[in-house]
């Protein structure tokens, strides 16, 4: 029997299976840091204890996405060690504050299965559970990836492809933000006059910066959330592959888009949900990332007079400014992405009214 882990292969799953993934991660300042280093994010209530404590957190909670990045590496070694691409997401709430000091795990259902049509890979559906030290679910999602096969003879499962929701409801929306002293808000040092009734359905915004990406800070970014893909991180493997080189991983785009949208969206401070995304081509080393929002919706939230919610759609691109929001075009088969289109994420944020 062997010690080491390969890595689960598309005909390694069946729909059904639940999977408790290794090693608790215990999520430090450090981390804190280090995310910050490598994001530049400055969004006010997770930059300072006194700001969040102004407004009635008990200290500045962990930004979103990092707890997002920790529970998503926690499923790799076991859902897409061998993974082509991470495809898509839908249906994630994030459900419970996380602070310093809190140890997170991580739990995965497999809820689909679909061979492709070369029969060389397979997409694998599976709900993601993350769970705080004491067994506090502090967020869920579905993601939808698609894995090699170890032998293309085997014979395909019966496929089943779950239905999923296309954006999950006002109310649906978890509890991770507490009800908050808005009085104790500061636009100075948050950064921004504009508030939950500033948006209107409909508007777009370009977040007019960009950022490179340096091989050094994805290989970092992979590390620090013990996401261990291949595609990631292992350039003898990957110089052999299609593309000849690592790819940058999804998440790390989703944090720079995010970064990126503190310019139109300061006050924007907490990411509630992720409707749906979709990785739309692949992002190297070398290429800059910008940015630019669409207000989908906007909806107060029943029994909060404190905050309000924006659902948006972030479109990351890659060495391409976004002044004249570049989404998708038409085609001579009908409509497709711009070819610097990477990133394409709807989620609803939370924001002072």
């Amino acid at each position: 029997m062997s010690k080491t882990n390969r890595g689960n292969f598309f005909e390694d799953f069946s729909v059904g299976q639940v999977i408790r993934h290794a090693t608790p991660r215990t999520v430090t300042t450090g981390d804190v840091s280090l995310y910050s280093a490598l994001y530049g994010t400055r969004f006010a209530v997770q930059s300072a204890d006194s700001f969040s404590q102004a407004v009635g957190y008990p200290r500045a909670p962990i930004d979103d996405l990092l707890v997002f990045h920790v529970v998503f590496g926690k499923t790799v070694p076991d859902i897409s060690l061998n993974a082509v691409a991470n495809l898509g997401y839908a249906g994630g709430r994030f459900l419970a504050p996380v602070y310093p000091g809190d140890t997170l795990t991580a739990v995965s259902e497999v809820i689909g299965l679909r061979e492709n049509s070369n029969g060389q890979s397979g997409v694998v559906y599976v709900r993601s559970v993350g769970f705080n030290q004491d067994g506090v679910e502090v967020l869920d999602y579905v993601r939808w990836v698609m894995v090699r096969k170890a032998d293309p003879s085997r014979p395909a499962p019966e496929a089943v492809v779950p239905k999923l929701p296309a954006a999950l409801a006002p109310d649906a929306l978890g509890n991770a933000v507490p009800l908050l002293d808005i009085e104790g808000w500061r636009d100075d040092l948050s950064g921004s006059t504009a508030r939950f009734a500033d948006y209107q359905v409909g508007e777009r915004i370009d977040h007019v910066d960009g950022m490179t990406v340096e091989e050094a800070e994805h290989m970092i970014a992979t590390r620090l959330y013990q996401n261990t893909a291949k595609v990631h991180f292992n350039q003898f493997t990957e110089g052999q592959g299609r593309f000849g080189r690592r790819l940058i991983y999804g998440g790390h785009v989703i944090s720079i888009a995010r970064a990126l949208s503190f310019n139109g969206l300061a006050n924007a401070f907490h990411v509630a949900a992720i409707n749906g995304g979709r990785h739309v081509a692949p992002l190297f080393a070398g290429l800059t990332v910008h940015a630019w929002s669409e207000v989908l919706d906007a909806q107060p939230l029943p029994g909060r007079e404190d905050v309000g919610a924006l659902r948006l759609r972030t479109i990351a691109t890659k060495d391409r400014a976004t002044a004249d929001f570049p989404a998708k075009v038409a085609t001579d088969t009908g409509e497709d992405y711009d070819p610097s289109v990477i990133l394409d994420l709807d989620y609803w944020v939370l924001i002072p009214r």
